[in-house]
């Protein structure tokens, strides 16, 4: 329960500098903290299909806000801040792969399951479902609406990726340069 309070603060800690610094591009990055920190918490609360869809959703959309920043703000590279920026981007680095080594010796050895559900998955799976494949049996079957739900998000953000990302006019460019070249 120390973990969620501790990640809950970090969370509440980054949506407030999120808001309260200056330089956009840091904002994206302490909003994309709060996302990474949500992610971790579904981890936390033994909800691993959850923290993925989490983590690939905030991924994209930490990419779409940087790519939108840096064509507004980029104020590292007129101010100095380089060495800054690359103290803290170290600092998260080292902080990210010392969590990673803590939370990979947490994991159970291999063929033992963590939680009772997977215990019954493992017993009944195949007299239940008929499939040889239990992974498959698991999220077909017995998990089918969470991974529709699932594909749903993916598929809304890519979707949502792809449209802001594309070019908005090209052809509209290309037959005025047309027009000009035929006058």
């Amino acid at each position: 329960m120390l973990e969620l309070y501790i990640l809950l603060i970090f969370m509440i800690i980054a949506a407030v500098v999120a808001v309260e610094v200056k330089d956009l591009l840091s904002s994206v990055i302490a909003v994309g903290a709060v996302g990474l920190g949500l992610c971790i918490t579904f981890l936390v609360l033994k909800a691993p299909d959850v923290a993925i869809t989490q983590l690939v959703v905030e991924i994209l959309a930490l990419i779409i806000l940087i790519r939108a920043t840096l064509k507004k703000d980029l104020p590292f590279s007129t101010t100095g801040r380089w060495f800054l920026n690359t103290l803290i981007t170290l600092v998260f680095v080292a902080a990210f792969l010392s969590v990673a080594v803590y939370a990979l010796r947490d994991l159970p050895p291999f063929g033992e399951p963590l939680m009772r559900v997977a215990k019954t998955y493992l017993k009944e799976g195949l007299s239940e479902t008929g499939a040889a494949n239990l992974v498959g049996s698991v999220i077909l079957d017995y998990r089918a609406y969470d991974t529709l739900g699932e594909a749903t998000v993916l598929f809304t953000a890519v979707i949502g990726v792809l449209t802001l990302v594309r070019k908005v006019g090209r052809k509209k460019e290309a037959a005025v340069a047309r027009e000009e070249s035929d006058e």
